[in-house]
């Protein structure tokens, strides 16, 4: 589990370095550039952060699709908050756009994410 004092995140998150991630960028017009295989670096049902060989704009919006054992889920729509150089690459932390407000939940995605997390959650203790 990773966790800080200084951290902004409401739930810990949990190591996933297993899980398959792809990020796609939204463009405008519903296009998205070609997808982009990433590493996880950690998640929970709000957000995640991925290791990406290259530089993402804080604020960029992405779809991202999860592939891993008994997970398969895409198009979860997200936004950039943060991308740091990290290892080679960047780190990228990532929020799920269904939490953000009111109007965009998704009951569909929360449940999903919430068994992703549940997973790791169990994986990581």
């Amino acid at each position: 589990m990773t966790n800080d004092s200084a951290d902004r995140r409401i739930k810990d998150r949990y190591p996933a370095s297993c899980l398959k991630v792809q990020l796609r960028e939204r463009g405008f017009f519903g296009r998205s550039r070609p997808a982009l295989p990433v590493s996880c670096l950690d998640l929970n049902r709000y957000g995640m952060a991925v290791w990406c060989p290259r530089p993402v704009e804080p604020g960029a919006r992405l779809f991202m699709d999860f592939a891993g054992k008994y997970i398969n889920e895409s198009r979860v729509g997200a936004r950039v908050v943060d991308c740091q150089p990290f290892q080679a690459g960047y780190r990228i932390s990532v929020q799920f756009s269904y939490c953000l407000d009111k109007k965009g939940y998704s009951r569909t995605v929360d449940n999903a994410l919430s068994r992703i997390e549940g997973f790791y959650n169990r994986f990581a203790s």
